[in-house]
This record gives structure tokens, C-alpha cells and sequence, in this order.
């Protein structure tokens, strides 16, 4: 049964891994990190991420403005483009290696030492990624909370709240470790693949092949 199931797990692995990515580059250029709701008025809702700040009106749609400077921004909006960048980048690296290290693909059949290699360098990759995604949007959440409870802001000043990104965010990171998790326990396996198998009995047979007209007369 771990020679059935472990080709699924390698697929599932790579799949939720993907989507994770698919999340984190979401995440990266949504504009909704936070979000202020002026209850002056109700029909504006400013919201502000990492490249830009929004403001969505219910009859005039949305309008944004890209920040001038990236030095002017706050010190979690500039750590979190980098990480956001990071993050992107060896999810990306860890679906390249992980899928040529799946054993469900032809290539490098016989070299099954590299092809688990990849595999398990993949999986660490999607760590890193997920955990590299998880650390911005939890730094922005923390900072938002801090804002929000700030005893020295007056009440009446309006305080940010957590945008939809930091959801998609944490959802992105889970993802991410979850895929590489999948990825690397099918390493822990000690079962032989069975095209490993085939390829054995494969050479023993000509190995006897071999012998056999050898010793005929």
C-alpha cells in the first residue's frame, strides 16, 4: 500500500504547494493589508498594502496611488516587500526541483538517490517559503493590533483594521508548510519504487541471459 500511496502524497504535496505560491503572489500585490472604514463617511473605505493605497467609493469604483518612495514606508511594509519577494521566489525554485524529483514522472528513472534529493531540497524550499510568508502578515497584523489599542491615539481618530491580505497570506504560508510537509515524510519511506524494482529484475535477467549462452556448448 506505501507504493500506492506514495506517488499521491508526492502529487498532493506539490499540488497544495502550488496553491500556496498561487496565494503568496496574491498576496504580494493585493492592496487590501489594511483597511480603514471612515465612519464620517461610510461610503469610502481606504485600504493600504504593500505598492499602494486604495480608496474604493461605492460610486466611483476604486482609485489608487502608488507610493513615491520606498524608503518613506513604514519599517513592516518595506521588511514585508522583501520577504513577500523571498517567499515568491523559492516557492517558485521549490516546484521546479519537487517536480523533477516526482516519481511519477519518466525523467531520471534509474537515478533515484537525485530524484529524492530534489525532492526533500523541494520540500525545505516550500518551508521557507511558507514560513517566509507567514512572518510579514503576522508583523502587519501585530503592528495594526497595536495601533488599533493605542491609549495615546484619540477615539475619535479612526484606526486601521486587517485586510483581506493577511488572510490570504496566513492561508498561503499554511499551504506552503503543509506541501513541503507532504513532500519530504514520502522520503521517509523505505519502501523500494516499483520501477526501481522492474529495472533490478530487469538486469538480473540479462545477467542470466548472459550466463546462460556463456556456458552452452
Amino acid at each position: 500500500m506505501a507504493l500506492v500511496y506514495q506517488p499521491v502524497m508526492q502529487l498532493s504535496g506539490i499540488l497544495v504547494s502550488l496553491l500556496g505560491w498561487v496565494l503568496s503572489c496574491l498576496t504580494t500585490y493585493l492592496p487590501q493589508w489594511k483597511n480603514l472604514n471612515l465612519e464620517l463617511n461610510e461610503l469610502e473605505i481606504w485600504t493600504l498594502g504593500l505598492w499602494q493605497a486604495c480608496v474604493v467609493q461605492e460610486e466611483g469604483g476604486m482609485q489608487c496611488k502608488d507610493f513615491d518612495s520606498f524608503l518613506a514606508l513604514p519599517p513592516e511594509l518595506r521588511i514585508s516587500r522583501i520577504l513577500m519577494f523571498f517567499s515568491n521566489g523559492s516557492g517558485l525554485l521549490g516546484l521546479l526541483l519537487s517536480g523533477f524529483g516526482l516519481d511519477c514522472l519518466k525523467i531520471g528513472e534509474r537515478q533515484r538517490e537525485q530524484k529524492k534529493r530534489l525532492l526533500l531540497f523541494g520540500g525545505m524550499l516550500f518551508w521557507i517559503s511558507g514560513i517566509t510568508a507567514i512572518v510579514p502578515v503576522s508583523w502587519v497584523a501585530h503592528s495594526t493590533v497595536q495601533e488599533f489599542w493605542d491609549e495615546n491615539i484619540p477615539d475619535i481618530v479612526p484606526r486601521w483594521d486587517f485586510g483581506e491580505a493577511l488572510f490570504v497570506g496566513w492561508l498561503a504560508g499554511f499551504c506552503l508548510v503543509l506541501g513541503g510537509s507532504l513532500l519530504n515524510c514520502t522520503n521517509c519511506s523505505t519502501e523500494v519504487h516499483p520501477s526501481s524494482v522492474h529495472y533490478a529484475v530487469a538486469e538480473q535477467q540479462d545477467q542470466c541471459q548472459r550466463l546462460e549462452t556463456e556456458t552452452r556448448p
